[in-house]
Order: C-alpha cells, then structure tokens, then sequence
C-alpha cells in the first residue's frame, strides 16, 4: 500500500476529506435552531445528499467516466467541500437542500473513482487486507469526523464547524493533488493509463 501512490493517495485522501466533512452530525442543528424546519425538515436534509448520490451513480453506472479519472475526483472533492461551505453559511432552507443533493453527488463521483482505482492497483494477494484498513479508516475517520464537528460547533457554534469543514476539504483536495500526481494523472479507469 505505501509503495504504490494510487493506493495510499486514495485511501489518505478518502481519510482526510471525510474527516473534515462532519456536517451530517449537526444537521439536526441546522433543521432547528438555523433553517427553523422542524422534524420534517430534519429528514429532508438528511435525505438531500443520498438523493444526489442515487442520481449520480444512476448516471455513473450507464456512462461511467472515460477520461481524466484523477482529475474528476479531485474537483468533485473540491466542490463537495465548497457545496458543504455554503451550506454551512445558508439560512434558505432550498439552498440547503440543494447543497446537500450537490454534496452527494459529488461524493459518489470521488467514491466512484477511488474505488474503482483501489481495486486495480492493489495486487490480489493484498486487496483483502487493503480493503480492511480502507474500512477502517473510512469508519473511524466517519467516526472522528462527527466528534470534530461536534467539538468545534460546542467551542465556535454550528456555522463555523461547517465552514472549516468544507474549507478543510477544498485545502485537502488541493494538497493531496499536489502530493500524489500519480493518481490526479490517472486518465482512465484501466491499469494501464
């Protein structure tokens, strides 16, 4: 895993962008004390990023993506941090919501090529213990991402846990394409390019 860039760019990437992407903990916040939506409004905002990540990977599954593989992760983790900062900032309930089907779109379309790519350049001998700690980290960092944002929105307040969050995302976006060319580089979703 640490010899091979695609690999542990991915699963580090994966790590980090979820890490600071805690702002499903606070959306009960959001639906009460910020938008002023009540219960129903809680469910829609929690519904709101699943259906932009049905419908992208709907999409996803009968076009796929042919070319700049790398690239597209990279910008759809970029603007999954911008759309969750400008959620953190919205008071307009239909913003929110919009942000957060834009947010799950973007995410399926990281998930999408990081997976993808984990399973073609990790050896057979190896995928299963790679996909182990893949799921580890993708677990424990869903875990610490919402103790971060409930810790910074207890020091700061709500807003401020989401912005830095969607901030913190945009910044590792950009940081780990500058770290691992190899995999913004990747073009297609093969072994060979």
């Amino acid at each position: 895993m640490i010899s091979e860039p695609i690999v542990l760019g991915a699963i580090s990437l994966d790590m980090f962008a979820v890490l600071l992407g805690g702002a499903v903990a606070l959306m009960p916040i959001y639906a009460s004390d910020i938008l002023h939506l009540g219960a129903v409004g809680n469910g829609m905002l929690r519904a709101a990023p699943g259906i932009g990540a049905i419908t992208v990977g709907l999409w996803l599954a009968k076009f796929g993506i042919k070319d700049r593989a790398g690239w597209w992760m990279f910008i759809a983790i970029a603007l999954s941090g911008t759309v969750i900062t400008v959620f953190g900032y919205s008071k307009l309930a239909w913003l929110s919501i919009l942000m957060l089907v834009l947010y799950g779109a973007f995410d399926m379309i990281s998930v999408y090529v990081r997976e993808i790519l984990m399973q073609l350049w990790v050896p057979d001998k190896v995928r299963g213990r790679v996909n182990a700690v893949n799921n580890v980290f993708l677990g424990a960092s869903n875990q610490l991402g919402e103790a971060r944002a409930g810790f910074v929105a207890a020091a700061l307040g709500a807003v401020p846990a989401v912005v830095i969050g969607g901030l913190g995302t945009v910044a590792v976006a950009g940081i780990w394409a500058w770290l691992f060319p190899k995999l913004r580089d990747q073009r297609r979703l093969s072994r060979g390019d």
